[in-house]
């Protein structure tokens, strides 16, 4: 399984930057978690837009869908290149109606997961946790049968996170607030928050990551690292963790 790093802003990208996109590889499998702001472009980076297997959503805000609508553009266009009908589908959830039909286009389906139960996307297997925020969004643990990432989305503090991230190999949390701020009527996390998570559940490696737009972000590793011994990183784009 090999993790890399697409876009990582919180709210809206920097500067040549992008919004949430993390994309998961396993067996020449691609599954693009989150397609932010900017991220498409990014993404091109290193994958053709037709090398996508699949995409899974964990809500509707801007900032973690930016780009749905350019890459259905991407796909309709090389549809018509490469004369393909192939269709690309976009897992979410149907709480927001008009967001989810939204999804399906002439060259991608929207296909409504049960957060309920697991669902399997290519080789991975994915559980869900109903997060703290404005808006119904969905964390995800998927894994491969070996290795196991938890995405935390946007949320708030809440304990279920340390069982549900329970001994992952990765941790992406939001980070979205620093240590001495207060977080949770946004729906955010803070360093210290996301750092308590990893230390109860026991993670091989904490991903900071929804960053936000101000202060100097190398302050939320080392706040992050007062509540944390383990491994930390700071996301930014094109970073890629591998485990066999």
């Amino acid at each position: 399984m090999e993790l890399t790093i697409v876009g990582y802003w919180g709210g809206y990208p920097a500067p040549d930057g992008a919004t949430s996109a993390y994309m998961l590889e396993q067996d020449d499998f691609t599954l693009l978690i989150d397609v932010g702001s900017g991220s498409l472009s990014k993404l091109q980076k290193t994958k053709h837009v037709m090398d996508l297997d699949a995409v899974i959503l964990s809500h509707y805000h801007h900032d973690h869908i930016g780009d749905i609508g350019v890459l259905q553009h991407a796909w309709l266009i090389q549809s018509y290149i490469h004369q393909s009908n192939e269709i690309l589908p976009i897992y979410a959830h149907a709480e927001d109606e008009e967001g989810f039909k939204s999804l399906t286009h002439k060259n991608t389906e929207g296909i409504a997961y049960d957060p309920s139960q697991t669902l399997e996307v290519g080789p991975f297997s994915i559980t869900f946790l109903k997060t703290d925020h404005p808006v119904a969004c969905f964390g995800m643990r998927i894994t491969n049968g070996d290795t196991t990432l938890v995405y935390t989305a946007d949320t708030a503090f809440k304990e279920e996170w340390y069982e549900f991230a329970q001994d992952a190999d990765f941790l992406i949390t939001d980070c979205n607030f620093y240590e001495d701020q207060d977080g949770a009527s946004a729906g955010h996390m803070t360093s210290k928050e996301g750092a308590l998570i990893a230390q109860k559940a026991n993670v091989g490696k904490l991903i900071l990551s929804h960053l936000p737009q101000y202060r100097d972000n190398n302050d939320l590793v080392k706040e992050a690292k007062q509540y944390f011994n383990g491994s930390i990183e700071i996301a930014a784009e094109g970073l890629v963790w591998e485990k066999s």
